[in-house]
């Protein structure tokens, strides 16, 4: 399956539900992917986009720290499937030359990748899930905010999230 490789460009609150969506952008093309998250989750990405040190590890330094002792790389995280809605990731990983696939929330998929510093990719068929959901849905509104998010630029994004 075809991968498409992603940046996070950065954390918005959706107007419409006032869920945080992180905001996945094709590394070399115009691809949009929004993702709603936690709050719980999108504040741990917040912290590392902005590198705020905290007095004890939160739980996703927590999961660095353990890879990083267990002296286990992470290749790649996957957006890998759209499902009702909901999406799916895949950590791949690897240990003593074995490759391991860990499923994940993606939300939690990104919070590792941006500690590792490893790259984040969307299968393709996602992207074209996501869009074919957003078409056939009843949901003007998603609509609506999947074409303002198309049309965000950097300024939009606001200073505080923006990668």
């Amino acid at each position: 399956m075809p991968e498409v490789e992603m940046k996070i460009r950065g954390l918005m609150m959706d107007p419409v539900t006032n869920m945080p969506i992180v905001i996945l952008k094709d590394v070399n093309g115009d691809a949009v992917l929004p993702i709603w998250v936690g709050i719980y989750e999108a504040n741990a990405i917040a912290l590392e986009i902005e590198k705020v040190t905290t007095p004890r590890p939160m739980t996703h330094d927590l999961i660095k720290n353990l890879l990083t002792g267990l002296d286990t790389r992470v290749h790649k995280v996957v957006v890998n499937e759209l499902r009702e809605d909901t999406f799916y990731a895949v950590i791949w990983l690897e240990r003593d030359g074995r490759i391991i696939s860990v499923d994940s929330r993606p939300s939690d998929a990104l919070a590792i990748a941006l500690r590792l510093d490893c790259p984040i990719f969307v299968e393709d068929e996602v992207l074209k899930s996501s869009k074919q959901a957003t078409a056939v849905s009843d949901r003007i509104s998603s609509e609506e905010l999947r074409k303002w998010l198309e049309g965000l630029s950097d300024e939009d994004l606001g200073s505080k999230y923006k990668m």
